[in-house]
């Protein structure tokens, strides 16, 4: 089990852990002024912040330990994401008490384009995202929070992974759960911190993808739909399959999508995996 997991998960994975659903935790002082700014002051600055970074990376090839270190301790404490397969995202939106669609922060903050990817759930009486401060997007407090049906959503959510979405569940304030993100590494600021100067505000899934080289053709369709170039090919005995990395593979599940004869699947992945 994963260190979080350990931390945040009493003695199961984090994410399935009830408690860090529970409505006791937004009467935190602190949490609660998160949630109200945090749209600013994570994704407005956390872009600004990026790209100072990438100057920093691109010109010495690495960051400094240090900042590294800091950035993602800082995620795991305050918005703390994981990538899940639709599977598991389909459970827990089934459990929710309401769910509303709201606009993606990381795509208005870069092109100031309205699209309705993120969805906030709530797990009992009051919902966190009623304070969240709607001003962002130009929208009054009222603005912006489409309320959907459990299974409507999730419908979404599939049709989304269909043209390359990937599932995330966050944090808002570590422990506490509250919102689903479905993006991509063009529009996603976590994935582009990972890929842009590597460090790691997102966990990988529990999961990790497995080739059946039986029943693999060697397309490379898989690897055409991997964003984290977690897939490459070998050959063995005259045929070419696919191979993917395990240390690279987040887990989404984005390639068995591709597979048109079913050699990939989700595995449960192994310690240090």
């Amino acid at each position: 089990m994963c260190e979080f997991c350990t931390k945040h998960g009493d003695g199961q994975v984090w994410y399935k852990n009830a408690a860090n659903y529970s409505n006791d935790l937004l009467s935190d002082l602190r949490r609660r002024a998160f949630i109200e700014h945090f749209l600013e002051s994570t994704f407005k600055n956390g872009f600004d912040t990026l790209g100072r970074l990438e100057a920093i990376f691109r010109k010495r090839g690495r960051l400094p330990g240090a900042i590294k270190s800091e950035m993602e301790a800082r995620a795991q404490k305050e918005h703390y994401g994981q990538v899940l397969p639709i599977e598991e995202i389909r459970e827990l939106v089934l459990k929710a008490d309401t769910v509303v669609r709201m606009p993606c922060a990381c795509r208005w903050s870069v092109s100031k384009k309205e699209m309705r990817c993120c969805y906030g759930v709530s797990f009992g009486a009051e919902a966190w995202y009623k304070g969240i401060d709607m001003s962002y997007f130009g929208k009054a407090s009222d603005e912006g929070l489409e309320a959907v049906k459990r299974e409507e959503a999730v419908a979404q959510m599939e049709r989304m992974e269909e043209q390359g979405a990937i599932h995330t569940i966050w944090t808002m304030v570590t422990p506490f759960i509250g919102a689903i993100c479905n993006c991509s590494l063009r529009d996603c600021l976590a994935m582009k911190t990972l890929s842009a100067i590597h460090v790691e505000t997102m966990a990988r899934a529990e999961h990790a993808a497995a080739v059946d080289e039986g029943l693999c053709t060697g397309c490379g369709l898989c690897e055409g739909r991997c964003q984290f170039e977690a897939i490459g090919s070998r050959r063995k005995d005259g045929s070419v399959s696919a191979q993917i990395d395990m240390r690279k593979c987040f887990g989404c599940g984005l390639c068995r999508n591709a597979c048109d004869t079913g050699a990939i699947s989700l595995v449960q992945r192994q310690a240090g995996g």
